[in-house]
C-alpha cells in the first residue's frame, strides 16, 4: 500500500509521532531508533520502551556512529521477548538481511522501518556542525524535495555515502521494509510519501492511498545515477592503482593493524576469529628467522594477510556501509578497497547483498559445477 501521510509541525516530528503510534498501539513492543545524546552532538541507536523518550528521537539526523544492524542483532539474535520496530538506513537494512542468513539477526519479530537516505556526515563532522549551531536536517529536506542531495557548505558526506547506489529502501534490488518513508522528490513539506507492506497498518496510520508521484521517480533515478557514476569512478581509480600484490600492499602502507575495520564491520560477525587468537603471536625467534631469510621483516607482521583474509570472508556480502573507513585511524579508504573487490565477487556469482533474506549467501553455498568456468575439470 502506497500513499501520503499528512505532516504536522515538521517532517521529523511527524515521523516521531508515527513511531509513537506504533509503540503505544502495540504494533511493536519496542523501537530501535537513533536518539540524540544529551548534548545533541550525536544520535545513537537506542532500544526504546518508554514513548516519552521519543522526544529525543532523531530518525533524520545525518550521522551514522554504528551500523544499526549490528545493534539489531544484539537485541534479537538469542530471542527477543517482544516485537521491535527498527529504524534503519538502507545500508543498515541490507546488512540486517545479510545477517539474518547467518542467524545473527532474527527478522521474525522485527518491523523494519526505512527511509530515503539523504547522506550522513562523519561523527566528528556532525558534532562540529552541532557545536556551530547549524541545522543539517531542514536544508537537506528542502533540497530533497527538489531532487537534490548535497552536504552543507564547508562539510562533506562520509565517502561511503557519496558512492552508495542503493540509498532508497525497496529500490534497486534492495529489500523492501515493512514501512518505507519517502523524502526525495516529494513536492512539498505538507505530506510524506509512505510505502507499506500491510494495508491494515496503513489504516492505523491514517495513510491516504495514492500512486507514486512522477517527480519522485525521476529524483530517485537521478540520485542513483549520480551515485553510481561516483562509484564507478572510484572503482576505476582503484583498478588503475592496484594490479598486483605489491600495489595492494601499498594500499595498506599506513595500516597499524589495529583491526578497527574488522571490529566495526557488521559482516564480520564470527564469535571466534583467528585474528582474535594467539595464532599470530609468533615466538620471538621466528621474527629473527624471517629477518635472516629476507634481510628484514615488517612489524607488525601479517598486515596484508589480515586484510586479504577479511576480503575472502566477507567481500561477497559487503553492503558498502563504510564503517571500516570511518574507523581507520590512518585514513585508509578501506571501504573503497572492499567495495571494489566485493563488486567483482558479487558479479561473479550474480549475488546482491541485501536483496532477499531467502537468497543463500555465496559463502554458505556449494555447487559442484560452479568452478568449471574457471577451468576446473
Amino acid at each position: 500500500m502506497d500513499g501520503w501521510l499528512e505532516v504536522h509541525d515538521s517532517t521529523e516530528q511527524t515521523i516521531n509521532r508515527l513511531l509513537e503510534t506504533l509503540l503505544t498501539s502495540g504494533v511493536v513492543d519496542g523501537l530501535l531508533v537513533p536518539l540524540r545524546t544529551p548534548d545533541g552532538r550525536n544520535a545513537v541507536p537506542t532500544l526504546v520502551r518508554d514513548p516519552a523518550l521519543l522526544e529525543r528521537a532523531a530518525p533524520l539526523a545525518p550521522v551514522l556512529p554504528v551500523n544499526g544492524a549490528t545493534v539489531l542483532g544484539r537485541i534479537t539474535a538469542t530471542g527477543a521477548p517482544g516485537r521491535v520496530g527498527a529504524v534503519l538506513r538502507n545500508c543498515e537494512l541490507r546488512t540486517a538481511v545479510e545477517l539474518s542468513k547467518v542467524q545473527q539477526v532474527l527478522l521474525d519479530d522485527v518491523l523494519l522501518i526505512g527511509m530515503d537516505c539523504l547522506g550522513a556526515y562523519g561523527v566528528e563532522d556532525y558534532a562540529r556542525l552541532v557545536e556551530e549551531g547549524l541545522d543539517a536536517v531542514t536544508p537537506a529536506l528542502m533540497a530533497a524535495r527538489e531532487g537534490g542531495v548535497e552536504p552543507l557548505p564547508g562539510y562533506a558526506f562520509r565517502p561511503a555515502c557519496t558512492m552508495c547506489e542503493r540509498p532508497i529502501p525497496g529500490v534497486g534490488e534492495s529489500y523492501a521494509p515493512h514501512i518505507a518513508i519517502g523524502l526525495l522528490g516529494v513536492p512539498n513539506d505538507e505530506r510524506l510519501w509512505v510505502s507499506l507492506r500491510d494495508e491494515e497498518l496503513g489504516e492505523a496510520l491514517g495513510l491516504e492511498p495514492a500512486e507514486e508521484p512522477a517527480g519522485r521517480i525521476e529524483a530517485v533515478r537521478a540520485l542513483v545515477a549520480a551515485r553510481t557514476a561516483e562509484r564507478d569512478r572510484r572503482f576505476a581509480a582503484f583498478h588503475e592503482r592496484v594490479h598486483d600484490a605489491s600495489s595492494l600492499l601499498a594500499e595498506f602502507a599506513t595500516c597499524i593493524l589495529c583491526q578497527n575495520c574488522m571490529r566495526v564491520c557488521p559482516i564480520c560477525y564470527c564469535k571466534e576469529c583467528i585474528f582474535r587468537t594467539d595464532v599470530f603471536d609468533h615466538p620471538s625467534a621466528r621474527y629473527w628467522d624471517w629477518a635472516a631469510r629476507k634481510g628484514g621483516v615488517r612489524l607488525p607482521s601479517d598486515t596484508l594477510l589480515f586484510h586479504v583474509t577479511r576480503m575472502l570472508h566477507m567481500a561477497h556480502a559487503c553492503v558498502g556501509c563504510g564503517m571500516c573507513s570511518d574507523a581507520c585511524p590512518s585514513g585508509i579508504p578501506v571501504a573503497d578497497i572492499f567495495r571494489t573487490v566485493g563488486r567483482a565477487v558479487q558479479a561473479r556469482f550474480g549475488y546482491v547483498p541485501g536483496r532477499d533474506p531467502a537468497e543463500e549467501m555465496v559463502i554458505a553455498t556449494f555447487r559442484e559445477d560452479e568452478l568449471r568456468e574457471l577451468g576446473e575439470r
